[in-house]
């Protein structure tokens, strides 16, 4: 027992030493190889002289100056191209295709008979329903007379009049019949590829081909419900495709949907934008400097149609189309409705029209329903706004700070007691208000001025106001200056460059 407490008190006092020495090794007065000279914005630091002062370790940062910039609001989603209007054409009744109206991607137009089925028992129908219409008029007729002339009793004539509505109900339900074995195309578009050929029997709701209308194309996204009360009709999206690099796109949200998705909590938006190619994302550098892109009237007809959002074969679409096909497009058999006497042609589905004023683009442009979208919503543009590095901001306790590097005389007077006289900077903590968040960048609407000093790494080392600061790094906002020095860093570097070396 008396060994076992002797090696417990052997390893208290072990622990006990080896703090104290760990406590000495940090609190000891060393010489500082380098004294900073240098200003928040400068980033130079200056060897101090043999001879001079010990002092306590500077806490070395990274600052970076509060600039204005151009900062957006926006939202970051992605989402999936459509048709303007997308349909697959199904057949209301059974039969066999007796023709076929198009080609595998042709362009069709409103009206145009895509798919002509045997329609040889419907015209009988409307034969013997125009027969019996026939009949039941010639028998109205001639009960009118022998009523004027009181041969035959009033209730034969209403009896008369009857058969001959039911007659002419019999040849509309033909005509109804007939008209749905021709398939007509509901807006002008692109058909895709069909499934079927002539001759097939095909039954009610098979799939026969898909009809595209692509003169402009719709985005869907969805957003997080935050962002509901922000987004509104007209507004503009941005939006990139993996498929067609280095391009950007411009759409208008259409629709908002009013009901938010329960599982996601996310809102729908549906964009229009024309079927067009865009605008590049980087413009080529005038001047014609070493490795910008050649001029306009140099680049190939390929090249300056793309950067024009037409096709080269624009103006001449009909000889395009003839030169891929190998020659002349066959017409297609039966391009308009057939009618028949005693009906009506068959009805032509209206068109749905957007609400959106988006420029039409070309049938054959280079988007496609289904392409994945990366999709930027602007909700503003904010001009001239407080910005800083998103490092720079310390959230503590449901509030956002920032610790700026100042001078010690502009410190209040309870941080600054204690402090060295040759200290040159020092930490102060200081609340914001936070807006706009753009990549790498935070707009600051409250709390700072602009060219104001921030410590963007190294604020675990600074837990009080009036701590001494070392600058190792100085850090500009990008696309902008370095920040200026302070007045007495200027003046002191600028003395000691004229003072001369020491041997």
């Amino acid at each position: 027992m008396a060994s076992k407490s002797i090696y417990s008190i052997v390893a208290v006092l072990g622990i006990a030493a080896a703090s104290a020495a760990a406590w000495w090794y940090q609190t000891r007065p060393q010489v500082p190889r380098e004294a900073s000279t240098s200003s928040p914005g400068a980033g130079r630091t200056a060897t101090a002289p043999a001879g001079a002062a010990s002092g306590p370790r500077l806490a070395g940062v990274e600052v970076a100056t509060v600039e204005r910039l151009t900062l957006r609001d926006d939202a970051q989603s992605v989402g999936s191209l459509r048709s303007r209007q997308s349909v697959m054409l199904r057949p209301e009744v059974p039969g066999r295709v007796l023709a076929l109206g198009f080609t595998d991607g042709a362009t069709v137009r409103r009206g145009q008979v895509l798919v002509q089925m045997d329609d040889t028992l419907q015209r009988a129908d409307i034969k013997q329903a125009q027969a019996q219409v026939s009949i039941a008029q010639a028998n109205f007729r001639r009960n009118q007379e022998l009523v004027a002339q009181n041969f035959i009793a009033r209730r034969v004539l209403d009896e008369s009049q009857a058969s001959l509505q039911v007659a002419e109900a019999q040849l509309g339900l033909a005509c109804a019949r007939w008209s749905r074995m021709a398939i007509l195309a509901p807006f002008a578009g692109t058909v895709g590829i069909r499934n079927i050929n002539v001759g097939d029997f095909v039954k009610d709701g098979a799939d026969l081909v898909n009809l595209e209308d692509t003169s402009s194309m719709y985005v869907d996204f969805r957003l997080p419900e935050r962002f509901q009360t922000r987004v509104r009709k007209g507004q503009t999206v941005e939006m990139q495709l993996d498929s067609i690099p280095g391009r950007m796109f411009k759409a208008q949200v259409e629709a908002i949907d009013p009901l938010l998705d329960v599982n996601g909590r996310s809102v729908g938006v549906r964009a229009v934008l024309p079927n067009s190619m865009g605008e590049p994302l980087v413009q080529p550098a005038r001047g014609g400097a070493a490795g910008a892109p050649a001029a306009a009237g140099s680049r190939p007809a390929a090249a300056r149609a793309a950067a024009s959002g037409t096709r080269p074969d624009a103006r001449r679409p009909a000889q395009g189309a003839r030169a891929q096909a190998g020659g002349p497009a066959p017409a297609p058999p039966t391009p308009q409705p057939v009618t028949l006497e005693g009906c009506p042609p068959p009805a032509i589905p209206v068109a749905a029209t957007s609400s959106a004023s988006v420029r039409v683009g070309e049938a054959g442009g280079p988007l496609r329903p289904g392409m994945f979208a990366r999709v930027t919503p602007v909700f503003a543009i904010k001009e001239g706004a407080l910005s800083v590095p998103e490092e720079a901001i310390v959230p503590q306790g449901g509030r956002q700070f920032v610790i700026k590097v100042v001078a010690p005389a502009a410190l209040p007077a309870t941080a600054a007691s204690g402090i060295a006289p040759d200290t040159k900077f020092v930490s102060l903590r200081q609340e914001v208000r936070l807006g706009v968040r753009q990549t790498g960048k935070v707009e600051i609407t409250e709390g700072l001025a602009q060219g104001e000093t921030v410590v963007v790494a190294g604020q675990q080392r600074l837990q009080r106001d009036g701590t001494p600061v070392r600058i190792v790094e100085t850090t500009s906002v990008p696309g902008l200056g370095r920040p200026s020095p302070p007045a007495s860093a200027a003046v002191a570097t600028a003395s000691q460059a004229a003072s001369p070396p020491k041997p």
